[in-house]
């Protein structure tokens, strides 16, 4: 995706700059991402990340290569996955349920933030007048649909991804045998999942991105409706 912005028309300027701002958003979202999870397992007794260095922002610690390298191609991609060892929480069910769905929240809680600084800025130029660079909006957007879309693909029930951790948290002994084959076959379902949502892409057609943009534009909904209210009421 992204080579495919570089490689196509329009100013390249302005293409370099989406891309690296592109970058900049998801390897900041994929280090918050990692950090929650090593967090939340700390703080259930598990200290494998934190002795790993892993509990940490610093995205070197948690650049995958791969991951990195799909980034660029399919505009969508993985870190590396956090270490943890379920066997030290202090409870193991609390502990497995709030480590998986740290990411996850985590990703909403910056998509949430990237929401209602944009409409504080548009707030904002509206009251005092002063224009405001369209990039920070740019940024704003990417930084809002990407920590979505990356709440979405996490919570998918494929293994090694959260929402397997979830789904077998919660279903493991109603369907072991589905647990035991995803735990198999899970990374070849997200190479098929990667290749097939290339091919979409293709055709301007992209699921997760559909999920994304309608929840972040839900968000900015919400908080401008909020600031409608406040201006009505305190300002005008």
């Amino acid at each position: 995706m992204l080579i495919s912005i570089l490689l196509g028309e329009g100013d390249l300027t302005f293409k370099l700059i989406y891309v690296g701002m592109y970058l900049i958003a998801i390897i900041l979202s994929f280090s918050f991402h990692e950090w929650a999870h090593a967090h939340a397992a700390y703080r259930n007794g598990d200290y494998t990340a934190r002795n790993l260095g892993r509990m940490t922002l610093n995205p070197l610690a948690h650049i995958d290569p791969l991951g990195f390298l799909m980034i660029l191609i399919v505009g969508f991609g993985w870190a590396k996955p956090v270490p943890v060892n379920p066997n030290n929480y202090r409870k193991y069910r609390k502990g497995e349920f709030q480590v998986s769905m740290a990411g996850i929240f985590t990703n909403i809680i910056i998509s949430l933030i990237s929401a209602f600084i944009y409409v504080a800025v548009y707030t904002a130029e509206i009251l005092t007048g002063t224009e405001i660079p369209e990039m920070v909006y740019t940024f704003l957007t990417i930084m809002g649909y990407l920590n979505v879309a990356l709440a979405v693909f996490n919570f998918l029930p494929v293994f090694p991804l959260d929402g397997f951790h979830l789904f077998e948290l919660l279903f493991g002994r109603k369907f072991p045998k589905a647990v035991l084959w995803m735990h198999n076959h899970g990374r070849i379902v997200l190479y098929i999942f990667f290749g097939l949502s290339f091919i979409m892409s293709r055709f301007g057609v992209s699921i997760v991105g559909s999920v994304a943009e309608f929840v972040f534009d839900g968000f900015i909904q919400l908080f401008w409706l909020v600031a409608k209210i406040i201006m009505n009421l305190f300002l005008i």
